[in-house]
């Protein structure tokens, strides 16, 4: 599934989605974002939980709740418990690096197409929670490139397989970045005051 190590963009899709939520203002969790009908809170709970639900089969611990129905609530601290969760997460992943093919939620990958989806789905939550709150920090297209094959085969998949990705977006935006958004059924575009 392409050249790209899976599990460097994990670790770079992993430290955008922290700057991410480090960067959201105290009175910015309840704001609108790129994913529909989901607030902020929403999506960093969905965000967490996906990074869980993608090792339940590796380290046999899965998220707390559905992350498909994720509560409109976060934690005291919600920066500690997201960096626990991807500090454990990258730990679990590591421990299974050198094996051939291990079991996801998507079925058998190697480990490193496997990091690469757990990095697509932090990437492009970081997106959401970064123009849900208005931050200037976009998804880089150094990233966007290294995510762009898994997402050719994982996007259709879900979409097809579970319809958790809207369909593709046209956009007149330019770029790996915007490339990756729009197939994700995101407006690259985007903004709270267009929400």
């Amino acid at each position: 599934m392409g050249s790209a190590d899976g599990f460097v963009l994990l670790a770079d899709a992993h430290a955008y989605l922290r700057a991410a939520v480090r960067g959201v203002p105290a009175d910015a969790w309840g704001s609108a974002t790129p994913c529909d009908e989901w607030t902020v809170r929403q999506v960093l709970n969905h965000a967490r939980l996906d990074q869980q639900a993608l090792l339940i089969q590796i380290a046999q611990i899965g998220p707390m709740s559905d992350p498909f129905e994720p509560e409109d609530a976060v934690a005291a601290d919600p920066y500690a418990e997201l960096d626990g969760i991807l500090t454990a997460a990258m730990a679990a992943w590591e421990a299974v690096r050198d094996q051939e093919v291990v079991q996801t939620p998507m079925g058998p990958m190697p480990p490193t197409a496997a990091t690469a989806a757990a990095a697509l789905d932090a990437g492009l939550h970081a997106w959401d929670i970064a123009r849900g709150t208005g931050q200037d920090l976009p998804l880089s297209d150094e990233l966007a490139d290294g995510l762009g094959d898994i997402a050719n085969h994982l996007i259709p998949f879900v979409r097809d397989s579970f319809g958790k990705y809207a369909a593709e977006v046209p956009t007149d935006a330019a770029g790996p970045a915007a490339a990756l958004l729009a197939f994700s059924g995101r407006d690259p575009l985007w903004s709270p005051k267009a929400s």
